[in-house]
């Protein structure tokens, strides 16, 4: 058999590593309270008592002040920044965007005052630190048009609430401008959030990027979504996750446990999947979350249709137990903030999902350091913002009492470092960041005490561990070293040795080798990640012995596999190929084929384009007698018959990407031609048994080969550009399409009004919508719909008639006394008699005497879907009708 041996002094230092390493792998694991943490005891998730009294919800600022809020952020001392965007996320135009700073001085509740703090477009995601705020946003050239996404610091030192001069840019071109000039903001780089680990973490739609550079020069790019982290000065960009659609925020829990809620086109909807992120893991849209799910690690939920917003990580003492040490994600399409309960299973969790406050199309969540919430609405400001639309809340628990926050500039670093201590994160956080700016050494002395004194909290002992890693750097790992020593804390220690690539020069390798075998599986994965990290080869045979589960199966042909079902047994595997692939560990893995470890090692070899893998990979197959394993080894060399294609940022997938994979955009590369000849010459070989497998694989892999044959029509993949001229007039286009791409074609795509007039009446509009004054009044009045609703709304009511209820024509439920049910808008109303008209028009009088019960319904009357058959041509023109209605 092809064998590539490493050298032998390596392979010593590997016997070193398994046999005379002083680190022993713990034979125990002390989970308990982090595990309570997630899930107190006496907490019930499936029996909370709700109470409608338990929070206090005001309003804060309206649209005067706060027009289409897109994000917010709230400094510890309670001050609140708000991204205002009334380009919107369809819009172009710049100028219209800004930072208000809003300031209740008194604590009352009450606005005392504001400013503009700064003039940016498209913010989209705030994060208010001391005196700096970072601001992601969308940049535009001389010539108006959009020519990327950058994040900026902005500095007030003089507390005047003004920013003292321009932004400093921490990463430049952080999205594709061709797409932000070509559709505007609304799969591009979102949310930003800080984690206790000092690192800004990023969400990064899947526009992706190219070529972004951070302050060093170093430059990156990603096709595609997933989470992007930095350091707070602009170094050390790099790529956390991969292969999310369209997520708009991350929330962060003290034990840097990252979680979003984000949407994928499966099925052809825009279905919610909350996920889980763990470091360097891969989520798969859009080439593998359907037909390669055994490569990827699979969301905790699909929770339906929806728009994910703003995520926030609940921790905070002084809310009520049933309210806290949760992920918080905002549903601007449900108009709903959401409580995710995780429960510890394995090296990732398990959720519950409910319901938690409603807010009309909610953007984003903040906290501050006294446990004031912030949450800010869109409220119907459209797809291209508005001046009249959106507002700001503040919710606090019944009985809250505002604390006052510390005076952290003039607090000395030993004061700082007992506010690690605090019951929230907010506090935690921000003394941190304080004491970064001090003496380094002193810092470390007092943060590693707090690491240290086993009394304290796990979340206080973690941010201990983490301040105590960025003060000390690589100088630190010895006391790391002896901390990992402890079952309770050995996951954060090893996390924050391997934390940043600059501070790796004393790590001792042989620690996270040991690590892999530990009793705990979080231990085992944080020791992983760690060794792709840390980057020395050696480790590549112990990741080899992770095992591979019988989970890891490809779907059936047909079907799809669980890609958001929970399944903790394949994380451990997934990050060992991470690592091994981080590691550029091919001859390994060749080298692993023909031991017990061959699994693991052909997942791995799936993503190592290297002339060295097809050799070794083909003589392993003419070395072995098994069929099966030979089949494995085949399907191997298929996957990596092509290569995606570079991605130079000059093109987008479109709301509904092609989704089979493996590649989005395959070609070939240098071993192509071998592996072709190699295929072929098994399949002539194989006869025709062997016919139905290469057909399979010809197909799954999508080859092209076509000699090998085929089992079905395979699609035909179109470039993500729509010609609105050819398809402007096929019939079920609008509800084939997404409603941004509905939007942005009514906006190009006049119609006629009077081919709108007919579309009104036979869609069967005019059945609850008059349109003529002294016509029965049946559902809102079209009349003057022209006047009241821009192009964009009136799309956006048709195709999302909840999204916006008329005022006045919320649908009732109204029960009589003798059991009937009658279900419509009240259309009259007096003393003695309630008048309800039905979706079809007919009125029915009722006795208030004899209603037992009476409620408004949350959705609308008029059913979704009731376009999904018209052309954009018959929309447009329906559009144009309703234009005219002054």
């Amino acid at each position: 058999m092809y064998k590539n041996h490493l050298p032998l002094l390596s392979l010593l230092a590997i016997s070193v590593l398994a046999g005379c390493s002083k680190y022993k792998p713990s034979e125990t694991a002390d989970l308990g309270e982090l595990s309570e943490y997630f899930s107190p005891p006496g907490l019930d998730p499936n029996n909370i008592q709700r109470d409608s009294t338990d929070l206090v919800i005001t309003n804060f600022a309206g649209p005067d002040l706060v027009p289409s809020p897109s994000c917010l952020a709230v400094a510890p001392t309670g001050e609140v920044f708000v991204g205002v965007d009334m380009i919107g996320s369809l819009g172009k135009t710049p100028g219209k965007g800004s930072i208000v700073k809003l300031v209740d001085s008194n604590h009352d509740g009450t606005l005392d005052s504001h400013t503009e703090f700064v003039k940016v477009d498209n913010p989209r995601g705030i994060i208010a630190l001391g005196d700096q705020v970072f601001v992601l946003h969308t940049t535009f050239g001389t010539d108006s048009l959009a020519s990327g996404m950058d994040l900026v610091v902005f500095e007030d030192k003089n507390k005047d609430g003004v920013a003292d001069g321009p932004g400093n840019p921490l990463i430049k071109s952080i999205s594709s401008p061709k797409h932000l000039r070509d559709r505007g903001t609304d799969h591009s780089t979102n949310g930003i959030r800080m984690g206790i680990d000092g690192w800004i973490y990023i969400a990064v739609g899947d526009f992706g990027f190219h070529d972004a550079e951070d302050r060093t020069g170093k430059k990156l790019t990603m096709l595609g979504g997933g989470i992007v982290r930095v350091r707070p000065d602009g170094t050390e960009m790099e790529v956390y996750t991969h292969g999310t659609r369209n997520i708009y925020d991350v929330a962060i829990d003290p034990f840097m446990n990252i979680y979003t809620r984000g949407n994928t086109n499966d099925g052809g909807g825009w279905n919610i999947r909350f996920i889980h992120h763990i470091q360097s893991a891969e989520y798969g849209y859009p080439s593998l979350f359907k037909n390669f799910t055994d490569e990827i690690l699979p969301a905790l939920a699909d929770l339906g249709g929806g728009s994910g917003t703003g995520s926030y990580f609940m921790d905070d003492s002084r809310w009520p137990q049933k309210y806290n040490q949760v992920p918080m994600m905002a549903d601007w399409g449900k108009s709903q903030l959401y409580i995710h309960r995780v429960t510890m299973d394995g090296p990732s969790f398990t959720q519950k999902d409910e319901e938690f406050i409603k807010l009309s199309q909610i953007s984003d969540v903040d906290v501050d350091g006294s446990g004031r919430m912030f949450l800010s609405a869109w409220d119907g400001a459209g797809y291209r913002g508005s001046p009249e639309k959106g507002y700001v809340v503040r919710v606090v628990p019944k009985d809250w009492k505002y604390e006052a926050f510390p005076d952290l500039k003039a607090a000395s670093v030993s004061e700082l470092a007992q506010l690690l201590k605090a019951t929230n994160s907010v506090t935690r956080l921000h003394a941190q960041q304080e004491m970064l700016t001090r003496s380094k050494e002193e810092v470390a002395v007092e943060a590693l005490k707090i690491a240290q004194d086993k009394s304290l909290p796990l979340a206080a002992r973690v941010a201990g561990i983490f301040t105590y890693a960025q003060a000390a750097c690589a100088s630190g790992v010895e006391e790391l070293i002896k901390l990992s020593e402890e079952d309770k804390i050995r996951e954060f220690a090893l996390r924050a040795m391997a934390d940043r690539k600059t501070c790796l020069q004393a790590v001792p390798v042989d620690l996270y080798t040991s690590s892999v075998k530990d009793a705990n599986p979080r231990v085992q994965a944080a020791a992983i990640v760690g060794l792709g990290r840390i980057g020395n080869p050696e480790a590549a045979d112990v990741l080899l012995e992770v095992a591979v589960p019988e989970s890891a199966k490809t779907p059936e042909k047909g079907t799809e596999g669980p890609h958001a079902t929970p399944n903790s047994a394949i994380v451990l595997p997934h990050l060992a190929v991470k690592a091994l692939v981080e590691l550029h560990a091919v001859e390994a893995c060749v080298d692993a084929l023909d031991s017990d470890q061959y699994k693991l090692a052909l997942w791995a070899l799936r993503y190592m384009h290297d002339t060295r893998a097809v050799d070794g990979l083909i003589a392993s197959y003419q070395d072995t007698d098994e069929q099966a394993k030979k089949d494995e080894i085949l399907t191997t060399l298929s996957r990596i018959y092509q290569i995606e294609a570079p991605y130079d940022g000059s093109w987008w997938w479109g709301t509904r990407p092609d989704t089979h994979g493996p590649y989005y955009k395959a070609i070939d590369w240098e071993a192509s031609e071998k592996i072709k000849s190699f295929l072929m010459g098994e399949f002539t070989a194989g006869g025709e048994s062997k016919k139905a497998f290469f057909a399979a694989l010809n197909d799954r892999m999508r080859l092209g080969i076509v000699e090998l044959g085929t089992e079905s029509e395979a699609p035909v993949v179109e470039e993500a550009a729509v010609d609105l001229e050819s398809i402007k007039n096929k019939k079920g286009q609008v509800g084939e399409s997404s409603i941004e791409d509905v939007v942005l074609a009514m906006a190009s795509i006049k119609g006629d009004a009077v081919k709108g007039k007919a579309l009104f009446t036979s869609q069967g509009c005019i059945a609850c919508h008059s349109i003529e004054k002294g016509q029965v009044m049946k559902g809102p009045f079209m009349g003057q719909i022209g006047s009241i609703m821009n192009r964009d709304q009136i799309v956006e009511s048709i195709l999302k008639p909840n999204a916006s209820i008329s005022q006045g024509f919320a649908s009732v439920q109204v029960t009589t006394n003798d059991g009937r049910t009658f279900m419509g808008f009240v259309t009259g109303e007096s003393a003695q008699e309630l008048t309800v008209r039905d979706i079809a028009g007919n009125a029915t009088k009722l006795e208030k005497k004899n209603i037992k019960e009476r409620k408004e319904l949350e959705n609308s009357m008029m059913p979704s879907g009731l376009a999904n058959a018209l052309s954009f041509e018959e929309l447009a023109s329906l559009v144009s009708f309703l234009e005219q209605q002054k």
